[in-house]
């Protein structure tokens, strides 16, 4: 990196090179790795350990949200005048109505998915919190199994490295809904904002987020969204999502239940997914980056 000799370097996520040349701008996007490990040992220590290293030298460190930037202020010791807030944005595609509606179609034949069906999306982590969530959709199918139109409802759950967390399929069995649910490991960007499209509802019971964007690219997508009621994801949902207790199967089932049966409510939050997913552009993100960009290097 030395034989470029540029006057500032950003690290995009927090993964800080040892002798990392100064000045540099790191950003992070949450501190799940630190909260949620997947084992406390040697390497998780010194993990956590350049964690902190890389955001104590840095010159001025981006936060996706304000509730990230008020759990870095608060356990990595960095003065609060090096943070700023900058947040993420949906990608533009998932805005996009110019779909071909046959090819979504087709997508979900290739899947083999049939509606209706809810929709869960995110890396496979324990902050995801799914097993309650597959917990939850078991008293979902209960209290909807005499509703023709939610009877053979089903939850369709992407995202990659489920082999790491067998609990998963393990709520699966234990909940007694194998033929409800359809786990399908990535997938395109197309494909996903097909599944988005075509969800009855999107469900994002998430223990921990940095900022959230899965809630807000659904809501790009026109699908409404059940969300936690965590502090990252009102900052990111505003009031335009049905909220759950993350730690309650029954609040979450409660959530889902009050949607599907609730049309009006539905075509509301609608409405007001559109518009709050329209809050956050990547314009302007890029351009409160760059303000910063000018301000460490004129410093």
């Amino acid at each position: 990196m030395r034989k470029y000799h540029a006057d500032l370097h950003h690290i995009p996520l927090n993964s800080v090179a040892w002798w990392m040349q100064r000045p540099y701008v790191v950003t992070v996007h949450d501190l799940s790795t630190l909260l949620f490990p997947v084992r406390r040992d040697l390497r998780h220590w010194f993990h956590e350990y350049r964690f902190h290293r890389g955001l104590q030298r840095a010159a001025r460190v981006i936060a996706v949200s304000n509730t990230t930037r008020r759990d870095a202020e608060a356990s990595m010791h960095v003065p609060p005048a090096r943070f700023s807030t900058i947040y993420n944005a949906p990608d533009p595609a998932f805005s996009d109505s110019s779909g071909d509606p046959e090819d979504e179609r087709n997508i979900l034949e290739r899947y083999q998915i049939q509606r209706p069906f809810l929709l869960h999306a995110s890396a496979i982590r324990p902050e995801k919190n799914i097993p309650r969530l597959i917990e939850a959709f078991a008293v979902v199918r209960q209290q909807l199994e005499a509703d023709s139109s939610w009877r053979d409802l089903r939850l369709v759950i992407i995202g990659d490295e489920i082999a790491r967390f067998p609990g998963v399929r393990q709520a699966v069995v234990k909940s007694r809904v194998e033929h409800w649910v359809r786990f399908l490991g990535f997938v395109p960007s197309v494909t996903l904002r097909a599944f988005y499209r075509a969800a009855s509802l999107f469900a994002f019971p998430s223990l921990y987020e940095g900022f959230g964007l899965p809630p807000l690219e659904a809501m790009a997508c026109g699908t409404p969204v059940v969300a936690s009621d965590i502090p990252a994801l009102v900052e990111a949902v505003g009031d335009a999502a049905e909220l759950v207790r993350p730690d309650n199967v029954f609040d979450i089932a409660r959530g889902l239940v009050t949607l599907l049966r609730d049309h009006s409510l539905r075509e509301r939050l609608r409405e007001m997914g559109f518009h709050q997913a329209k809050r956050f552009h990547w314009d302007t993100t890029a351009r409160q980056t760059l303000e910063l960009y000018r301000e460490c290097v004129m410093s």
